[in-house]
């Protein structure tokens, strides 16, 4: 019998996931359920891949800052005073407390252990009652520098700093949403979830429209049927599904400005793997913010945005308030299908399953996961 170089895939169920689309199955339960599998996908994807952590407008202002958590590394974002933005371990290099939390403005970032401070470039800017170290400081005590890059306005982030840059991987992506400017769209408003799934379950439900016919029957189903849903071939790390309308509306004016009919009316859900996920409409964007905390819980942040001149128009508060109502019920259904989803892949019969030609995104980002964990 053929070894399987996962632990709990058989070599048997890996070959059945590899197939073609049209003889294709799902992963296997232990791909999602099994810890070991999730050590070992935290070291080989989500230490290795690019993540946003945020939009450029959510730290506009030199001294800006977020910490946040990235593959179990603590981070902190800083817009720098000299105008770059920078990802840094957000760990100080004396005793290993963070140096900042949650969010705010700062040109010193000072540890509340023993009071080391670091300017906005991570370097060392004070150091209390260290007068008797010999040799102290040295260049070692600047807070470690991540990898990072601004694509169409999100500030993006790896860990391994010998991963191949971001933008180069996703150029086909970025020319397929030319149109709608994501660069030039703002965070209008923000959802957060506590998810009790494996962050596998959110992007799959995510990457297709087949889930249309029950879970989303009476939302999304009567305008975007699940028959007339596609996704194109992909040159990278990305996978997209189009929606087109079910009785589209040319006339009909939207928040985005200059879309072509095709795509003004239709909506769009794209990931570059592995979770880099968001949703493209007529009237902006909602940015999926998946921040893995385990094996079986993630934090999700669902960020609505939109072109930035809607919030200077005549009652963009009315406009807001609907897109995030909107937004909020279609996660309410989708909670309750992923529910459902995470009791049954935790259920000791749970096996394998045929891929619907509708499930094409599934297909991309298991063909890419397989081959990133080694399989």
């Amino acid at each position: 019998m053929e070894a399987s170089p996962l632990p709990g895939l058989s070599a048997e169920q890996i070959a059945r996931s590899r197939r073609p689309l049209e003889d294709a199955w799902t992963l296997p339960a232990a791909a999602y359920v099994r810890q070991d599998i999730h050590a070992l996908e935290t070291e080989r994807i989500l230490r290795r891949s690019w993540s946003p952590l945020a939009r450029v407008d959510q730290v506009p202002e030199p001294g800006d800052f977020i910490a946040m958590d990235l593959a179990g590394q603590p981070v902190l974002l800083v817009h720098g005073l000299d105008g770059t933005f920078r990802v840094m371990a957000n760990v100080c290099r004396h005793r290993a407390a963070p140096v900042a939390q949650g969010t705010g403005r700062r040109k010193l970032f000072t540890c509340p252990y023993h009071a080391w401070s670091y300017d906005t470039e991570g370097r060392l800017a004070a150091a209390p009652l260290m007068e008797g170290a010999r040799d102290f400081p040295s260049d070692d005590c600047r807070l470690t520098q991540f990898r990072s890059e601004v694509w169409e306005g999100f500030v993006m982030a790896n860990l391994d700093p010998q991963a191949p840059p971001f933008a180069p991987q996703v150029e086909s992506l970025r020319r397929y949403f030319e149109a709608f400017g994501i660069g030039d769209m703002v965070v209008a408003r923000t959802l957060t979830y506590d998810s009790g799934w494996n962050w596998k379950v959110l992007v799959e439900n995510f990457m297709e429209a087949y889930h249309h016919l029950a879970a989303h029957a009476q939302t999304l189903e009567p305008g975007f049927h699940a028959r007339d849903s596609s996704v194109p071939d992909n040159d990278g790390p990305w996978s997209i599904l189009h929606m087109p309308a079910a009785a589209p509306d040319p006339g009909r004016p939207r928040l985005v400005q200059g879309l072509p009919d095709w795509q003004a009316g239709a909506l769009f859900a794209a990931v570059a793997f592995p979770h880099f996920m968001f949703a493209m409409h007529g009237d902006g964007m909602a940015w999926y913010q998946v921040m893995p905390m385990t094996g079986d819980r993630f934090v999700l942040k669902i960020h609505v945005c939109v072109p930035r001149h809607v919030l200077d128009m005549e009652g963009a508060d009315d406009v807001l308030t609907h897109l995030e109502q909107a937004t909020a019920a279609i996660h309410a259904e989708d909670i309750a299908v992923n529910d459902l989803v995470w009791r049954g892949l935790n259920a000791p019969a749970s096996g394998q399953g045929r891929l619907s030609p509708l499930e094409r995104s599934i297909w991309q980002m298991n063909q890419w996961w397989l081959a990133q964990m080694g399989a």
